[in-house]
């Protein structure tokens, strides 16, 4: 079992999710149930799922719920890509979120490859 509040990428992962919380006060109301709704669900799977992989007994079952965190972490970039594209949002703030999840991607990436071997 890992302690997941001492994973970096865990970590960030929960600032980036304070972080969309705040943005997403900027966006249209008319999106409340929609995108707003989905955006919030994609961020907060992200650490969620990493806590839940590393309550696992395994690491062949953390690393499965670090690839579900993964998923999630491309589809809430997707989610803010749309956001941009739509000037739904300033787009310093959207590539800001949007480097910070990159990294975070990446940590997960490499964590996963170390966990394999």
């Amino acid at each position: 079992m890992h302690n997941f509040e001492k994973l970096v990428f865990w970590k960030k992962s929960i600032e980036l999710a304070k972080q969309v919380y705040i943005i997403c006060a900027d966006l249209p109301k008319d999106e409340k149930f929609g995108l707003v709704s989905q955006i919030k669900r994609s961020v907060i799977s992200i650490p969620s799922n990493i806590a839940e992989g590393a309550g696992r007994n395994n690491d062949r079952k953390f690393y499965h719920f670090l690839g579900i965190a993964n998923a999630s972490s491309f589809e809430l970039q997707t989610q803010l890509i749309l956001t941009r594209e739509l000037n739904l949002l300033e787009v310093e703030k959207v590539n800001s979120l949007i480097s910070n999840l990159n990294e975070i991607q990446r940590m997960i990436y490499t964590f996963k490859s170390n966990l394999k071997k």
